[in-house]
């Protein structure tokens, strides 16, 4: 069965007009159900009130000693609010009695610092659930549209049988018509059809699926076919379908901390371990100085001196990363991809598609060696004739055309037979056909035409590449029996904006090189157009291989981009891969990450989210330590002014009594980790600078902050707390 159709002009006009009327409806229903419908990236925000509530239950059972065991810090929190509740209960049932100079030994302080302990761990639990919120509803969404579908799929006779959707396996080869929506992920091998890939990225415009190019060859299941048929050979089983991976990776059901992650977990247990045993041993000390320190009281001083802040907003951080990343519609197999973007000081970029728009057209043929306009035009419509690529059916275009004002008797003429095609590869970088006759012709880059010629190639022919290099196009050589006939020049443009982007990079300390499979001069009138710091022509996927190894071996993390089979090997060598959701499956599978707008430049939003987590992740750890030193000032002088009243003089916020003073840093404490869930989730404002410079205002800005904001905000509840008369 042969399929090969394609839509009228008219027809698929009205296929966009009509996609673009319900893009309307469909953005206002994403808003309305405050998550994405199909992009990940779709909603309200972390904010939405839906998703406020539906924090709450997760919240409550996150507060599980199994589930706060693999957050020290806080697990610490929750077992001193434990430790001051039964302190309570001791006291209210009269089993436990308090030294008259003891500091804090009534039931109604221990009542409040109990509630608010066990509100910093509430705060903290609630702050992950809410980040996880987002996750699991644009899963819930994807997962609406996962459904049971009958698939056509072919049987060893050449015939079909219907089945449902979950019976179908890799290597399978189904039909799918008009109206059908895709049952499973695959590649198209027959037929030209527009599918609607909203459910994958947002976007309701239909997209152009063929067989016989990398970009526009594979389907998703779940996406809808609006035009014609295809024929698809399956390519994932039913459960690890690209729909079912990102129903997994959204809702956070796959998320591993990331290398940085746990040495700042390790480093805040240590400081929580270092905090602990100095907190115990001052019990002794007061005792041998008639100033008995109470349990509460100490417990109070541990919870506050201790990095809750960022022990209780460290997850939080992380899965908002992952979020932010899902906003630019980029599919994170893993926070450590997005955390490595971040350290990313080289990225590789091809040229095709991602510095140009890619879609190289034929604009002349030049004829060389004593051939006619007519014999180069010929040669140069046979070698493409079975070439499906959009340079191959540019070429075939341009001779038609061009050969129906010089030569129409040539159109006219009945072709030879074609005995054999002869497809391109990266080894060769030719392709073309052998005819009936035995015929060879062929086209290719330059110097591999040239080295298989019979004798010398003409003596214009390197003048005239290296003239159509030097304005930037592609020439192609044209080859019929041993002899060079002319030469294509093919034409690709810059993407506006590039040069700003590239400069931009430069700011951050990252280096761009662009690989091409073009000659010298063509990539390097492209790159100094584009503005990339090097480039590498001609280049092969081994030598993509290679340079990224170097750079690696000299402590560089590089970044890659790439959408084709060729690409995988080196989009999997990078440190961060980036693959086209309208790539191949063996490069969406050897990436860490799929952008689903297929859009090359992303790369760069991805960078600056990386960065944007590490900086965020940084300045909260800052401003959690340095709000230590306002806690001394509020809790030790309150612990021990009962037996050393010179001891009021340190005193410096003029905080009501002891009690207030430790009332007010434990409820600061906790207030503060919901003041900074905004900051966590939303992440540290980040521009292109230097390192240096972004060090340097984050620690003016966190870190003075996080020394100055608990002086003003524990006096301010201190205000409150004795002015209600609460302590």
């Amino acid at each position: 069965m042969t399929i090969r159709t394609i839509p009228a002009p008219a027809r698929l006009q009205a296929i966009i007009d009509t996609s673009r009327g319900t893009r309307r409806v469909q953005r206002a229903e994403r808003e309305a159900r405050g998550a994405g419908a199909g992009a990940p990236g779709g909603g309200r925000g972390a904010f939405d009130r839906r998703q406020l509530v539906a924090a709450l239950g997760p919240a409550l059972r996150k507060l599980s000693p199994r589930e706060l065991m693999h957050n020290p810090v806080m697990f610490v929190v929750e077992v001193t609010a434990v430790l001051v509740t039964l302190v309570l209960a001791a006291d209210v049932a009269g089993i436990a009695s308090a030294q008259a100079d003891e500091v804090g030994r009534s039931a109604g302080f221990e009542l409040q610092i109990a509630i608010w302990l066990w509100l910093t761990v509430l705060f903290a639990t609630y702050a992950e659930a809410l980040a996880e919120a987002r996750g699991k509803a644009q899963a819930a969404t994807l997962r609406r549209t996962r459904s049971e579908t009958i698939a056509h799929r072919l049987r060893p006779d050449r015939t079909y049988e219907d089945v449902g959707s979950s019976a179908l396996r890799a290597g399978d080869v189904i039909v799918i018509r008009e109206g059908e929506t895709v049952p499973g992920d695959g590649d198209v091998i027959d037929g030209v059809a527009y599918v609607n890939e909203a459910v994958i990225t947002g976007e309701s415009a239909p997209v152009l699926k063929e067989p016989g190019t990398d970009i526009r060859s594979t389907v998703t299941g779940g996406t809808l076919v609006v035009s014609d048929s295809i024929s698809v050979r399956i390519t994932a089983n039913p459960g690890e379908t690209f729909l079912d991976r990102m129903i997994a990776l959204v809702e956070g059901a796959k998320r591993l901390r990331t290398p940085n992650e746990i040495a700042l977990s390790i480093l805040l247990s240590g400081l929580t371990a270092v905090f602990l045993l100095a907190t115990v041993t001052l019990r002794p000390f007061g005792l041998y100085a008639d100033a008995p320190l109470g349990l509460v009281v100490l417990v109070a001083l541990l919870v506050c001196l201790i990095p809750t802040t960022i022990g209780g907003l460290l997850s939080a951080i992380g899965i908002a990363g992952m979020d932010r990343v899902a906003r630019f519609n980029v599919l994170a197999m893993s926070g450590r991809a997005v955390e490595a973007s971040g350290d990313v000081d080289v990225i590789l970029l091809d040229k095709t598609g991602t510095i140009t728009f890619g879609n190289r057209l034929a604009s002349r043929v030049v004829p060389l060696g004593g051939a006619t306009e007519r014999e180069a035009l010929e040669a140069a419509l046979i070698a493409s004739l079975d070439d499906e690529t959009p340079e191959g059916r540019s070429i075939v275009d341009l001779a038609t055309s061009r050969l129906a004002e010089i030569a129409p008797e040539v159109l006219a003429a009945e072709r030879p037979g074609v005995d054999e095609v002869v497809p391109f590869s990266a080894e060769s970088r030719t392709s073309g056909v052998i005819l009936a006759d035995g015929r060879l012709v062929l086209k290719g880059a330059v110097d591999a035409i040239a080295g298989a010629v019979d004798g010398s190639p003409p003596d214009d022919l390197e003048i005239v590449a290296d003239g159509i290099a030097a304005l930037g196009a592609t020439p192609l050589a044209i080859r019929a029996d041993g002899r060079i006939l002319g030469v294509i020049e093919l034409k690709d443009t810059v993407k506006p904006g590039l040069r700003e982007r590239f400069d931009e990079l430069r700011r951050m300390g990252i280096r761009t090189i662009m690989v091409t499979g073009d000659n010298p001069l063509t990539a390097r009138t492209i790159a100094e157009e584009a503005g990339v710091d090097d480039f590498v022509a001609q280049a092969k996927p081994e030598d993509k291989i290679d340079l990224i190894r170097r750079e690696q071996a000299e402590g560089h993390l590089v970044a890659m981009t790439g959408d084709g089979t060729n690409d995988a090997p080196a989009v999997a060598q990078a440190d961060v891969g980036l693959a086209m959701n309208s790539g191949t499956s063996a490069c969406k599978e050897a990436a860490n990450m799929v952008d689903l707008d297929s859009d090359p430049t992303k790369l760069i939003e991805v960078i600056a989210i990386g960065k944007q987590l590490l900086i965020t992740r940084g300045a909260i750890t800052t401003f959690s330590i340095a709000n230590d030193v306002a806690k001394y000032f509020a809790i030790l002088p309150a612990m021990f002014v009962v037996a050393y009243p010179e001891l009021d003089t340190l005193n410096v916020m003029g905080l009501a009594s002891p009690e207030s003073a430790i009332l007010s840093a434990v409820i600061f404490n906790a207030l503060v980790i919901v003041a900074l869930v905004p900051l966590a989730l939303r992440g540290v404002a980040y521009r292109a600078a230097p390192a240096a410079e972004l060090l340097r205002r984050n620690l003016l800005i966190y870190g003075v902050g996080g020394i100055v904001a608990p002086f003003l905000g524990i006096k301010l509840v201190d205000l409150i707390v004795s002015g209600l008369g609460l302590a």
